[in-house]
């Protein structure tokens, strides 16, 4: 067989429709290429038209096919409408990844009630609500892959990150339980967890003496390129490759969760 056959029938994404909540964002970004570029015709879905219809406009001049649509991932009609639409559109969702996240640096003394709530909201409630609409949907439509986003933290200590990390654990863990859920459904869930990467949320939050300390403690002494996650997320939903993979948290973070040893 030839090469580039075995590699096409193992990842290739041919026929199938990807939403990628958080596309328009750096990481969502990336993977809304990497799944375009296998073959998916993607839905960029998030708040920001322009950063959107931007991401599509890139995707199409790969050779790749996308679209944009709006969605409040904190809102159940709002990700209900998305669903709707994309099926009455597309048919089916094969494909859907939650990418959409926020963050916020305090001290845990100092959190407010209120950003912690945004921060549990925006990671792990949208997480939930997207998979609440969307994994009955794919069970129904014969089966599909959930690709949920934890962080390093889901399972690491950082510094004045209280919230994002307790949602990321929670990500993890309801991507489990809801894996055992519905893997008799032919539904695969599953957690791609990244590292330290140049994503806005932590150029926002890292200051230099702090990127000194990551890059110390990152056995590959750097931060990762959003391109860098596209291929775990390809192993994750494909049909082929990925087909008994189902509720794990897969990490892209340059060794950095090898220093819980």
């Amino acid at each position: 067989m030839n090469p580039a056959t075995f590699l096409q029938n193992l990842f290739g994404l041919e026929g199938q429709t990807a939403i990628v909540i958080g596309g328009t964002g750096v990481l969502g970004g990336a993977i809304s290429d990497g799944l375009a570029q296998a073959g998916a015709r993607v839905i960029v879905a998030g708040r920001n038209e322009s950063r959107g219809t931007a991401r599509v406009n890139q995707i199409t001049e790969l050779g790749g096919e996308a679209s944009f649509q709006q969605v409040d991932a904190t809102s159940r009609n709002s990700l209900q409408a998305l669903r709707d639409e994309v099926d009455r559109d597309r048919s089916r969702t094969d494909i859907l990844v939650n990418c959409f996240g926020v963050n916020s640096a305090t001290s845990h003394e100092e959190v407010e009630d209120a950003d912690w709530h945004r921060v549990i909201d925006g990671n792990l409630t949208a997480t939930h609500l997207a998979c609440q609409l969307f994994a009955p949907a794919m069970a129904k439509a014969g089966g599909g892959a959930i690709l949920n986003i934890g962080s390093v933290t889901s399972q690491l200590p950082l510094s004045r990150v209280f919230a994002y990390s307790a949602s990321k654990a929670a990500v993890v863990n309801l991507t489990q339980n809801l894996a055992r859920e519905y893997a008799s459904q032919n539904v695969r869930i599953n957690a791609l967890c990244p590292g330290f990467f140049p994503a806005e949320q932590n150029r926002r939050i890292l200051d230099e003496k702090r990127v000194s300390q990551i890059m110390a403690q990152t056995p590959m002494a750097r931060f990762g390129e959003p391109q860098e996650l596209v291929g775990a997320a390809l192993l994750l939903v494909s049909r082929q490759a990925g087909s008994f993979v189902t509720g794990e948290d897969l990490y892209v973070d340059g060794g950095f969760t090898a220093m819980r040893f």
